[in-house]
């Protein structure tokens, strides 16, 4: 799907001011409501937008550790395996890789003891070979998508 320059130019305002109805969106813009409702909803259908509503942080929520774990899986237990993983409140996203294992999580906990916790309830799953954990220290790039966006609404640059 193509993003031109008002695309951007919505997912922007989407992005630094969600909480802003589409009328003031098109008053920003300069451009009909009709038109940018008409964009939101076409970028929403391609699946450019995916969901709306609050980003939670789970340190405020009581869950400050961050770490990555891998998970080595016992061939042709990939599916069990992920369902598993979905039971586990403290998983919040978790991939299929190429690599150092075959499944990458990315948990959270209250402490370094409930980390371990989680990490033993994830070694005791059927399937699961082995774990490699990696605890985050700090974030140096908060989780962010405008300068694709931007870069993608400007189209291919040079070589």
């Amino acid at each position: 799907m193509a993003v031109d320059e008002l695309d951007t130019r919505i997912l922007r305002l989407l992005i630094e001011q969600p909480r802003t109805s589409v009328r003031e969106y098109a008053r920003i813009l300069g451009v009909a409501r009709g038109t940018v409702q008409a964009r939101i909803d076409r970028l929403e259908r391609d699946g450019v937008i995916t969901a709306t509503g609050p980003v939670l942080s789970p340190a405020a929520l009581g869950h400050p550790v961050l770490a990555f774990v891998h998970v080595e899986v016992t061939q042709g237990h990939l599916d069990e395996v992920g369902d598993a993983l979905a039971a586990v409140p403290e998983i919040v996203e978790a991939f299929s890789i190429t690599g150092g294992g075959d499944l990458l999580t990315r948990v959270v906990a209250r402490d370094a003891g409930h980390l371990e916790d989680v990490i033993q309830r994830l070694i005791q799953l059927p399937g699961v070979v082995r774990t490699r954990t990696e605890i985050a220290l700090r974030e140096r790039v908060a989780h962010r998508l405008l300068p694709l966006v931007e870069a993608v609404g400007r189209g291919p640059g040079p070589g």
